[in-house]
Formats: C-alpha cells, sequence, structure tokens
C-alpha cells in the first residue's frame, strides 16, 4: 500500500503534474508520428504504426493512472488524505506488458532485415521483455522487502538477456545497415538500455532506505520519465531512421536506373561505326 498521508500538498501536486505531463507528451507524439508515416517508403511504416501504438497505449493508460491518482486522495485542511481508493498501480503494467515487446519490434522492423530474422528477433526478444513485465509486478506491490528483492532478482534475468543482444547480438546486423543510419540505429539500441535501466534503479529505492513521501516521488517521477524516453524520445528516433533509409533507398534505385542507361548508350556509340563501315 502507498502511504498518501506521507506526501505533503506541494508532492501529491507535482506528481499529478508529472502524469498530466505524460499523457500530453505521449499523445502529442502519438499523433506526430501517424501524421508523418507517409513521409517514409512503405518498407518503414509498419514500424511508424506501431511506434506510434505504443504511445497511444501509454497516452491512454497515463489518463488512467491520472484519474486513479485522483480518486486515491483529497487534499483537506492543508494536508493528503487518502480516500480508502488506493492508487492503481496495475495500470503502469498493464502498459509495460502491451508497450515493451513492441518498443523492440519497432527497432527490428525499422532495420528492414531478413523476413526470419525479423521473426526469430522479435518473438525471442518480445517474448523476453513480456516475461521481464510479469516478473517484475509481484514485487511492485508487495509491501515485503524480500519479496521485492526476489522479484527483481528474477526480473533481471530475461532484461540482461535483451541488453546482451541489443549491445552484442545486433551488433552484426547493424554493420549491414546504410552509412546514414548505422551511427542512429546504435543509438536507439543504447537508448532501449539506458532507458530500461533507469527502471530497476528506481524499483530498487524502496530497498535501500527511500520511504514514506520521497520513496513516492522517487519511483513515480522516476517511471515517468523513463517512459516518456523509452517511448516518445525512442519513438522519434524511429521516425528520423526511417526518414534517412527512406531517402538511401531512393537513392539507391535511381543510382540503379541510371547505371544500365549510361551502358545502352555506350553500346549504341560503339554500334554506330560498325554499321557506318559495313
Amino acid at each position: 500500500m502507498l502511504e498518501l498521508e506521507s506526501l505533503s500538498i506541494g508532492q501529491y501536486g507535482f506528481i499529478g503534474n508529472a502524469f498530466s505531463f505524460g499523457l500530453a507528451v505521449m499523445a502529442a507524439t502519438t499523433l506526430f508520428l501517424w501524421l508523418m508515416r507517409s513521409t517514409v517508403a512503405p518498407a518503414y511504416q509498419m514500424a511508424i504504426t506501431i511506434s506510434g501504438l505504443v504511445t497511444a497505449i501509454a497516452a491512454y493508460h497515463y489518463f488512467q493512472i491520472m484519474l486513479s491518482w485522483d480518486g486515491a486522495a483529497t487534499v483537506t485542511t492543508g494536508e493528503v488524505v487518502a480516500t480508502g481508493e488506493g492508487f492503481n498501480r496495475a495500470y503502469r503494467y498493464v502498459d509495460w506488458l502491451l508497450t515493451v515487446p513492441l518498443l523492440l519490434v519497432e527497432l527490428i522492423l525499422v532495420m528492414k532485415l531478413s523476413n526470419s530474422e525479423t521473426v526469430s528477433r522479435s518473438v525471442k526478444l518480445g517474448g523476453a521483455a513480456a516475461l521481464m513485465i510479469i516478473l517484475g509486478y509481484p514485487g511492485e506491490v508487495s509491501d515485503e522487502v524480500g519479496t521485492r528483492a526476489i522479484f527483481w532478482i528474477l526480473s533481471m534475468i530475461p532484461f540482461l538477456y535483451i541488453v546482451r543482444e541489443l549491445v552484442v547480438g545486433l551488433k552484426e546486423s547493424i554493420s549491414q545497415q546504410p552509412e546514414e543510419v548505422k551511427g542512429l540505429i546504435n543509438a536507439a539500441a543504447i537508448l532501449v538500455v539506458a532507458s530500461w535501466a533507469f527502471y530497476p534503479i528506481v524499483y530498487l529505492l524502496p530497498l535501500v532506505g527511500v520511504t514514506g513521501g520521497a520513496a513516492i516521488v522517487a519511483v513515480e517521477i522516476g517511471y515517468t520519465i523513463a517512459d516518456i524516453v523509452a517511448k516518445a524520445v525512442f519513438g522519434i528516433l524511429i521516425l528520423t531512421i526511417a526518414i534517412r533509409k527512406s531517402k538511401a533507398d531512393a537513392g539507391n534505385a535511381t543510382t540503379a536506373k541510371v547505371e544500365p542507361t549510361k551502358s545502352a548508350k555506350e553500346g549504341e556509340q560503339q554500334a554506330k561505326p560498325a554499321k557506318q563501315g559495313a
């Protein structure tokens, strides 16, 4: 149970404003991504669609989180008083269960790998991501320090597998990407690792002595910041990669058309003297 009475009025309002900001960012990013979808080549449009879907799901859940937060407490006579309804932390985990696997899928899709590799990596990474979220939830809602620690350790196993795959497993595939986007794709993989690493750190705070109102603020604000970086910022980065790859593909297609034309003209020029000689 969250001890909402331990929050000051300023802390309670600050968290509520953070949820509102998260909702605004996710909703705005969704609209932007879907409106920009037509600016990329068809091969990358699915990645942008999924990227917008991730932020749309997050926007919906931030709306629900806001409603739950407002219903969990009231401000009376200068104090924060719990209403008894409770703050529903499950909204975050439902959101993560849906969006975290999709985040990895959109990265795989924008790389335009072979069909077999796309399916294989999407299933493995998406499955590991879902397992990570499922294992983390029992510890999140438990008041027992030991239970929280055990499920933190368990959830770190699939997390470390994902980190290894992004840093090592995709290294060869990234090296085969066009020069224009190699750096960006590598940055996207690093962004996933860095932003996701923030979650287990926040998860650990109650275990290292951060309690009361300070713990609630640290956890809720920490998760919100991590969500914005991992979903909205990552989505914009995926869009940038898709735009650059679309331009690179178009340039390669133009070059491929021009070269045969030049060869044909050279052949015609060589054929003319032969006809004149005849």
